[in-house]
């Protein structure tokens, strides 16, 4: 094959390019190569071609892709190659159909009602036998065929051919909607706020008070299309269960013998909170949005030092811990997320080191909370939150006044670019894979700046809970501008990305996390991706933040798109997935300390989205080893998830690991794999997800079965020594003060 280097084209580099649709890019010599080498042409032929064309355009400084395609069709016919003028004209037509076809809404209906299992299993936290999910499905066909219509064309191309991911394209950019939320739950509480026809005052109880935040979830995943979370919800919640306190206190003043008023006061709201919590699980997990689907809420806790944050903490985990319903099966939502911090909770003697021991029992039965930890999401993010969804992170940010502002910010949306196809395209060259990449980057701003100007379109009556009453943390009035929540870098736009395990074992090899070149180069790669979206921040006023993609259906469909282009490549396509953003390779087994230490240089380039998580076998009967290895990830990551074998069977009674295969996951002991009788709980991205129930998309479904464990018995083992160690240090250190 004639390289890049000496087939003559990079002489046409000067030329600017005009695409059908009127947008200018510069001209790229490695597409006509890529081209050529698809019409089966001899390294002759090739040569024949190229140099034609560069004596064609080597005066002039602009064509139109038009002009190019018929500029190659008429040197085809003047060196009488037929069969590759055919084949040529047979791509663009195939091209042209592919697009057509995309946006056609009958035809995206009718892959509905086929069952196209990629369609239908692409979010799975969507059941597609109910009515409302359906309707959504319908709309969500519509809306793609109409949304790559107002895309720019060049991103609309770009998403179908699979350079690049416009995410959710069944909902923006058809409408104007925001992705993900901190939701303002303070400011609804104390200010008010109305939903439809009723005006609903300050709550008076924390049963109330999580009665309204059930409320408020609904209508705000309703509004918008991705997660929304409740920061610190034990200091937001503490106030109105004080109001429980004193109601119970002054009852005990007029019942109750002095000496027990107290007590009786207590006893009566720790009650009132389990109760409150408890209502807040049920109603989170059978609401449906209007999108078809349990919204998708996250909820952080574990900063609060009072007895009723204590009390609303321990409540929260022994709830989760509990289960739902007569079976106890495993609750998905709300994705509950634990707050360390050294000095709180982290080590023995801590004033909480209570609720984390608590906190641990609930990973190994649950899997979750996840983790943040405290000074470490400070140091990569500006200030300490909870992300937005399973991993959307707001940085830093301070008002006009100079006070920081977390809750009710938003981000506007996410484009994620295929980092595999860039290296495959490439084919080992390092210069041609920058080029690449900077054309690439050059698409994504454009998508980017598109979501940005689309989602500035809405009016504040089109979603009043966010922009009228609060949710989004200022009020404002009919006629305002929405661009007035968004701008100075108060919001988040986001370039993903996926792939930095195949990009790297494409140059360097399968074997590559050993090898410190190939991990100076995934580093590499992503810090340039950072600094484009700095550079976009500083031109435009909005907050271009790098995301490392979860890429649930992503993980499939980029690689079926490369399967089709360059057929199955070793470790890269051949696997039928692309692993998740900067992730080890999930059919390695490493130690947790291996893993993270690989993974945790990546999120100070991408902050604005990240989460890192080890899978564990049973570990019901070792709580002291995940303790191990989260006291250890305290100084080196900030976002820790925990994948351990939780799943039941209700027939046999077996409890641990289901057995993965091609059908879906089946009791290892009886055989049952029948959702109504068996709960099989797997991490999806960043949160989990019932395969047996709501299936996922195959590229997804491998992923998770080709996982394998970060901690053998032997590790399990060192780590629980590890863990007596710390404790018998601590212990020393205790008493040594006491003296």
């Amino acid at each position: 094959m004639m390289t890049l280097k000496t087939n003559g084209l990079a002489a046409l580099r000067v030329l600017a390019v005009t695409k059908r649709d009127g947008t200018q890019t510069q001209f790229h010599p490695y597409k006509i190569d890529f081209v050529l080498n698809q019409l089966h042409l001899t390294a002759d032929q090739q040569a024949t071609v190229t140099q034609a064309l560069v004596a064609h355009y080597h005066a002039a400084t602009a064509v139109t892709t038009d002009d190019l395609r018929a500029t190659l069709m008429a040197i085809f016919q003047q060196f009488s190659l037929p069969v590759a003028a055919a084949d040529y004209q047979a791509h663009f037509a195939a091209d042209q159909a592919h697009f057509a076809s995309a946006t056609d809404v009958e035809g995206r209906i009718h892959r509905l009602f086929a069952q196209d299992a990629n369609v239908i299993h692409e979010n799975a936290n969507k059941d597609s036998n109910v009515f409302n999910t359906q309707r959504d499905l319908e709309a969500g066909a519509v809306n793609r065929a109409l949304g790559l219509k107002m895309l720019p064309g060049i991103v609309a191309k770009a998403h179908l051919r699979g350079d690049i991911h416009w995410h959710d394209l069944d909902y923006s950019p058809v409408s104007p909607e925001t992705n993900c939320c901190l939701i303002d739950f303070d400011g609804l509480f104390k200010n008010g706020y109305k939903i439809g026809n009723a005006e609903v005052e300050s709550p008076r109880s924390i049963q109330t008070a999580t009665a309204q935040m059930a409320q408020i979830i609904a209508n705000v995943a309703s509004l918008q299309y991705g997660g929304c979370s409740a920061n610190r919800i034990d200091q937001l919640l503490a106030p109105y269960a004080e109001l429980n306190y004193q109601k119970h206190l002054a009852d005990a003043r007029e019942w109750v013998a002095p000496a027990k008023q107290v007590a009786f006061a207590r006893t009566k709201t720790k009650k009132d909170i389990y109760d409150a919590m408890q209502a807040l699980e049920y109603e989170i997990n059978t609401l449906y949005s209007s999108q078809g689907q349990t919204p998708f809420t996250t909820v952080n806790f574990g900063l609060g030092t009072s007895w009723l944050e204590r009390e609303i903490q321990k409540a929260i985990l022994e709830i989760r811990i509990k289960g739902l319903g007569r079976e106890h099966r495993t609750a998905i939502f709300p994705k509950l997320i634990f707050t360390l911090k050294r000095g709180l909770n982290l080590n023995p003697g801590d004033p909480n080191y209570d609720i984390k021991s608590l906190a641990i029992t609930c990973s190994t039965k649950r899997m979750y909370p996840d983790l943040l930890m405290y000074d470490k999401i400070k140091e990569l993010t500006g200030s300490f939150k909870t992300p937005m969804g399973c991993r959307s992170f707001l940085q830093g940010w301070r008002d006009e006044n100079g006070v920081e502002v977390n809750s009710g910010r938003m981000n506007l949306g996410v484009v994620t670019v295929n980092l595999p196809r860039i290296a495959l395209s490439a084919h080992g060259d390092q210069d041609l894979f920058w080029e690449i990449f900077e054309e690439r980057m050059a698409t994504c701003h454009q998508a980017l700046a598109y979501r940005i100007e689309r989602t500035k379109q809405a009016k504040p009556e089109n979603a009043p809970l966010l922009y009228m009453y609060g949710a989004f943390g200022k009020r404002l009035q009919p006629g305002d501008h929405v661009d007035d929540l968004f701008k100075n870098q108060r919001a988040t736009i986001s370039l993903g990305y996926i792939g930095i395990y195949e990009v790297c074992t494409t140059f360097y090899g399968p074997d590559w996390e050993n090898n410190p070149v190939a991990r100076d180069f995934g580093q590499k790669i992503v810090q340039a991706m950072r600094a484009k979206c700095d550079a976009w921040a500083q031109q435009s006023g909005y907050h271009y933040s790098l995301y490392s993609t979860p890429a649930e259906s992503l993980t499939d469909t980029f690689c079926r798109d490369d399967i089709a282009k360059f057929g199955r490549v070793p470790d890269v396509t051949d696997k039928e997935y692309y692993t998740n953003s900067f992730h080890y390779d999930v059919r390695k087994h490493p130690s947790p300390f291996d893993k993270l230490t690989l993974e945790e240089n990546y999120p100070q380039y991408a902050s604005g989205g990240f989460i890192h998580y080890c899978e564990y076998p049973n570990l019901r009967q070792n709580p002291k080893a995940l303790e191990a290895v989260w006291d250890w990830a305290y100084d080196h990551v900030g976002y820790l998830g925990t994948n351990t074998a939780i799943d039941q069977c209700f027939k046999c009674g077996f409890k641990g690991e289901f057995t993965a295969t091609s059908r879906g996951f089946v009791c290892p002991q009886c055989g049952n794999h029948d959702p109504k009788y068996c709960d099989v709980v797997k991490r999806t991205c960043g949160y989990l997800g019932n395969p047996q129930q709501r299936p996922m998309v195959h590229g997804r479904h491998v992923e998770i079965t080709s996982r394998q464990k970060n901690m053998s018995p032997e590790m399990i083992q060192h780590a629980a020594t590890y863990e007596k160690t710390k404790q018998s240090d601590a212990q020393r250190m205790a008493s040594r003060n006491l003296k």
